[in-house]
């Protein structure tokens, strides 16, 4: 808190944690009609066209080829993200356990039946659950990331896992277990 004292002063919106993306994953484990099931549920719930994941090794017990598509996860950003994680959470009961939350300011947690959401069953779609990862940042992280004058953050500017954690519980009104 001592190294942020000045930068505070100045700028103090430099220091609000925001949602940099959700990302939503649907692992069916093989290709074919039930993928595109699961495809056609992302879509409903973010309203955008989702990508499909290949494997990367063939498994002979699971009966998966390498390069075979096997899920489907779309990313979300912006106000919609935040909307779709409080429906999310709502089927969690807006509880996580601390092993949800890493050391990077990142948490994930995942739901067993996309209904739960708000989305009408349909029978010939059937029941998917779905996996949720929050990447949470401050303004100025993209210094990290862009291609030219690319600059480190520095360790006060980045989100720990209890500045996570107290971002959940006020933001969602969540509590950590």
């Amino acid at each position: 808190e001592a190294r942020r004292s000045f930068s505070c002063a100045i700028h103090p919106e430099m220091n609000d944690i925001r949602i940099e993306k959700l990302v939503l994953n649907i692992c069916v484990g093989e290709s074919g009609d039930r993928l595109t099931r699961a495809a056609k549920v992302l879509e409903q719930l973010t309203g955008q066209k989702p990508v499909f994941s290949r494997s990367r090794l063939t498994i002979r017990g699971f009966s998966i080829r390498r390069n075979e598509k096997i899920s489907t996860h779309v990313t979300v950003r912006g106000e919609k993200a935040a909307e779709i994680i409080e429906r999310g959470l709502r089927c969690k009961d807006f509880e996580l356990s601390a092993k949800n939350f890493n050391n990077n300011g990142c948490f994930g947690f995942g739901i067993t039946e996309h209904i739960d959401m708000g989305i009408k069953y349909d029978p010939a779609t059937g029941i998917f659950g779905a996996d949720f990862y929050v990447q949470l940042t401050r303004p100025g992280n993209r210094v990290c990331q862009r291609k030219r004058a690319n600059a480190k953050i520095g360790c006060s500017h980045r989100v720990g896992r209890e500045e996570a954690m107290e971002y959940f519980k006020t933001k969602f009104d969540g509590l950590v277990l």
